[in-house]
């Protein structure tokens, strides 16, 4: 199993690039089986979960070419069923729910499995499709959904669910009436989403507010259009400058969708400067201690929560770091401390206390971006650390080892 071994103690510096965004790809992917015809996608990443909802539609009978641009066709889906094998390793397959049951009028989804950062339920998917005249059954861990015609309706969600708004979002598009989405996810992924689909001829509006409008139409055509830049990529690489004491330009990005985390290092002592089409973060001569609270969008994304908390592991007094999307995730904490963090976790909440400095050590990966604060941790301790289970973070960066490379830092991936 491969590894990622870090030396720590190099200042980064230089230029790199930012990747599609992984979490925009996978449900735009998804989208292309509202369609018949060649959808055109670029700045697809090149990255595990992407290869996955490949896979889980070329076993719907999709034709699939190409990477970058990705080419998709779903003008003959053979299969209406998403298997666990497929679905097991990331929660997003459960996108493809809303445009088979749209579309074809029938879809049997694995109930999905992905990161183990606690119970993220379908439930809410699952009631808006009751709501819109779908049959919903649960049977031997698989969702079973049919319906002749999905029908316009007025969907409340009790929580703002990105992949919820997204996937109903996706469903409404071929529904006979109109659909009105109650405290909607607001994500800049979400927006993104909504424009490819008014792209292929669906009529949303409001994406990006908490009421998104969506009128039912009779067909959808195929587009050539662009992923979005991946926000919590680019905030890892500006938490990574400032962790070092570095002096980084983060190019292909978008600033107004880092806004919170900007804010947040401006007061830990950063000073960022806003590029066209980017933008310059250098560290401060020390970490100033900030508390941070994870929410929706457009408050501090929990996606960096984890990284945010190497940061704060090497300021100059006390932090709280809040998490209030999720549960159960702060598995991290453990490994930052087997380097030296002094952490103390109290149902959601970290209170972290600054050290001087942090201790190479073999680590674990737990999750998706628990795996880019243990490598961000061993950016800045003093010696050697060895990341095992790296499949994480291949889930949602590309080529990280090459790219912090690029901007001076010791670190490689030995094939295991």
């Amino acid at each position: 199993m491969d590894k990622i071994i870090i030396y720590g103690g190099e200042k980064l510096k230089g230029e790199v690039r930012v990747s599609g965004s992984k979490n925009a790809s996978l449900p735009i992917i998804a989208s292309s089986l509202l369609t018949e015809g060649w959808n055109i996608l670029h700045n697809i990443p090149d990255l595990a979960d992407i290869t996955t909802i490949k896979k889980l539609l070329v076993s719907l009978g999709v034709q699939i070419e190409g990477d970058n641009p990705l080419r998709i066709n779903a003008s003959n889906i053979t299969n209406c069923e998403a298997s666990y094998d497929l679905v097991k390793t990331m929660r997003a397959s459960i996108l493809v729910l809303g445009p088979l049951v749209a579309r074809m009028g029938r879809a049997r989804v694995s109930l999905p499995g992905g990161c183990a950062i606690g119970a993220r339920p379908v439930n809410l998917h699952l009631k808006a499709l009751k709501d819109m005249g779908a049959k919903i059954d649960l049977r031997d861990g698989y969702i079973e959904a049919e319906t002749s015609k999905l029908k316009g309706a007025k969907i409340y969600f009790d929580i703002a669910t990105v992949t919820g708004t997204e996937n109903i979002m996706m469903a409404a598009t071929l529904a006979e009436g109109t659909t009105l989405l109650e405290n909607a996810a607001r994500e800049p992924e979400v927006v993104n989403l909504a424009d490819v689909l008014n792209h292929m001829g669906a009529k949303i509006y409001g994406a990006g507010t908490t009421m998104i409008k969506i009128e039912g139409v009779e067909s959808l055509h195929p587009v050539e259009d662009t992923i979005m830049p991946d926000r919590i990529e680019a905030g890892t690489y500006m938490i990574a400058a400032g962790l070092t004491g570095g002096d980084v330009k983060i190019l292909e990005c978008e600033p107004a969708h880092l806004d919170a985390l900007i804010n947040k290092l401006n007061e830990a002592g950063m000073d960022i400067t806003i590029l066209n089409g980017g933008l310059r973060v250098a560290g401060g001569k020390k970490i100033i201690s900030v508390d941070i609270k994870t929410l929706p969008y457009p408050g501090f994304p929990t996606d960096l929560q984890a990284q945010m908390m190497v940061l704060m592991a090497l300021g100059n007094g006390i932090s709280v770091v809040r998490e209030t999307v999720f549960e159960n995730r702060f598995m991290h904490v453990n490994e930052l401390m087997r380097m030296g963090a002094d952490i103390t976790v109290e149902e959601n909440s970290a209170i972290v206390r600054g050290v001087p400095m942090l201790r190479g050590a073999p680590v674990m990966a737990t999750d998706l971006r628990a795996s880019a604060s243990l490598i961000l941790a061993g950016l800045v301790a003093c010696g050697k650390t060895e990341l095992s289970r790296v499949y994480h973070i291949d889930r949602g960066y590309e080529c990280i080892e090459k790219k912090l490379s690029s901007l001076g830092a010791r670190i490689e991936r030995v094939r295991g």
